[in-house]
């Protein structure tokens, strides 16, 4: 900042990060301070901005900076203008700016996604269809708002079966506002043969049995490394996550064939499993995968990271034949930044055929 800003003290630049610096911290530890939960959510609200305001003012400014370089090694006359360093701190600026005020908007949307999905050698599910969503880390900033939004969406595509693929909650279940609105909200889901969902990383914790409870109240049926039957023709699995923050108490992980043991062979099964790097667990005991937590990167170039890490990190994949179909969603809300730059929030819908 202070290469853009030559007469500024240092000490104003340091200020400056500080702040942002500060807020950012507050927000990760406000759970455990001993504010009222007004506050909290105060502090959450402005370190998730501050946060989406100093990536990408880092981001900017090394861009800006290397351009600068450029220049200076080109020799080219513009690098050794007087203005040069002021409409440079401008325009790094309003990119900043302009970055975070679209990724705001852009977090509100809502897209809505469709798979077709073959099943050979099955019994006929043709006529089913899962409207799958994940991560909406209920807690985080302005997750509550949205929560009417997000039942309109998934209902109005007539779901035979509602798959929620993890991370319900945003690690700490007392960050919640308003948990008896929330489920009043939940209960207008509307499918065929009901809402399930499986645990992910953020679903964990001091305040576990609080987030089972809820579920509870919403009518939607928890999946703990366990399956249900739909309609006598579809298995549904829940996985447990692999590694969850804070850990689920006495409750742990099982292997594949512990969970799915006993299903006959041609009914079709679905697993819902939050984390698409557990699908090499995965044979032919299952059919379809669906799975979250990537947020597809939630902010660019953060999808560039996810892509290398993940064998997909978004949208469908099959390994082989051999292999199940896999479905990675982007997510229906975001963690710590309201933000979603080169992402998108999402509801998908799956149909199948033989």
């Amino acid at each position: 900042m202070v290469s853009f800003f030559p007469e500024a003290r240092i000490w104003i630049s340091i200020t400056f990060v500080g702040i942002l610096a500060l807020f950012i911290v507050l927000s990760f530890v406000r759970p455990m301070l001993p504010f009222p939960q007004g506050v909290k959510q105060v502090l959450g609200v402005i370190g998730g901005y501050c946060m989406g305001v100093f990536l990408y003012l880092f981001i900017f400014t090394v861009l800006f900076n290397l351009l600068s370089l450029i220049l200076s090694i080109s020799k080219l006359a513009i690098a050794r203008h007087r203005l040069f360093n002021g409409i440079t701190a401008v325009l790094i600026l309003f990119c900043t700016v302009a970055t975070c005020i679209y990724g705001t908007l852009n977090a509100q949307r809502i897209d809505m996604v469709s798979y077709e999905i073959s099943l050979d050698n099955k019994r006929d599910v043709s006529d089913l269809n899962i409207v799958l969503i994940s991560d909406l880390h209920l807690g985080a900033v302005h997750s509550e708002s949205r929560l009417n939004k997000i039942v309109e969406k998934v209902n109005s595509l007539k779901p035979d079966v509602i798959c929620i693929a993890g991370d319900f909650f945003d690690t700490d279940f007392g960050s919640v506002q308003n948990p008896d609105e929330a489920i009043k909200t939940l209960k207008k889901l509307r499918s065929t043969y009901g809402t399930y969902a499986c645990f992910g990383n953020h679903d964990g914790g001091s305040t576990y049995n609080k987030m089972e409870d809820f579920l509870v109240q919403a009518n939607i049926k928890l999946l703990k490394d366990e399956y249900t039957v739909i309609d006598n023709r579809m298995v549904l699995a829940g996985r447990m996550d692999s590694h969850p923050i804070g850990g689920y108490g006495k409750d742990g992980r099982k292997e594949v064939s512990e969970v799915l043991y006993g299903i006959e062979a041609d009914m079709p099964v679905v697993v819902m499993d939050h984390n698409p790097a557990n699908i090499n667990e995965y044979g032919k005991e299952a059919d379809v995968i669906l799975c979250g937590h990537t947020h597809r990167g939630q902010l660019f170039p953060g999808s560039l990271i996810t892509n290398a890490i993940y064998d997909v990190d978004y949208g469908y994949y099959r390994k082989d034949k051999n292999s199940p179909h896999v479905v990675v969603t982007s997510g229906i809300g975001y963690w710590g930044i309201p933000m979603r730059v080169g992402t998108n929030c999402e509801v998908v819908k799956l149909s199948f055929s033989n």
